[in-house]
């Protein structure tokens, strides 16, 4: 079975308590499980994997490049500003697919600009939760 991982960036710990108008009322370990059973029914082992320091998430990333087919990344706010992350992906040899829950590009205009997308073979953004699933149905016919 090959296998995937998910990268959630700042802030997406607390998706479910904050700004529930964005981001839905679901917590954070739910649309996790979610995720995780999605990719198990796509034939995917699913690592998820959440930190709130950039360090933290390019060390991951890095690792990426053992024992993963693929992987799904929500940099949050990182994804606007982070050239450490972009980078990182850029080092690595699977291919990423960029996330976001909410639609960015209709949110406040720094959000328009995401630095990780030329690095990144998609972005699926402001679906909700459902935006992780059309990654993993991405990544199917990537892997």
């Amino acid at each position: 079975m090959k296998k995937i991982l998910v990268i959630l960036g700042p802030n997406l710990n607390m998706v479910g308590i904050r700004e529930k108008g964005v981001y839905g009322a679901e917590t954070a370990e739910s649309i996790e499980a979610q995720i995780k059973s999605f990719a198990a029914e796509n034939g995917f082992d699913c690592e998820v994997y959440q930190s709130n320091h950039e360090g933290d998430l390019i060390d991951k990333i890095h690792a990426s490049r053992e024992g993963y087919s693929g992987a799904v990344i929500n940099a949050g706010a990182l994804t606007h500003y982070s050239y450490a992350l972009r980078d990182a992906i850029a080092c690595v040899d699977i291919p990423y697919i960029e996330v976001h829950m909410s639609n960015i590009h209709a949110r406040e205009e720094f959000r328009h600009k995401s630095v990780i997308a030329p690095v990144c073979k998609g972005q699926i953004a402001g679906f909700g939760k459902l935006s992780y699933f059309l990654a993993i149905d991405a990544l199917k016919e990537l892997v």
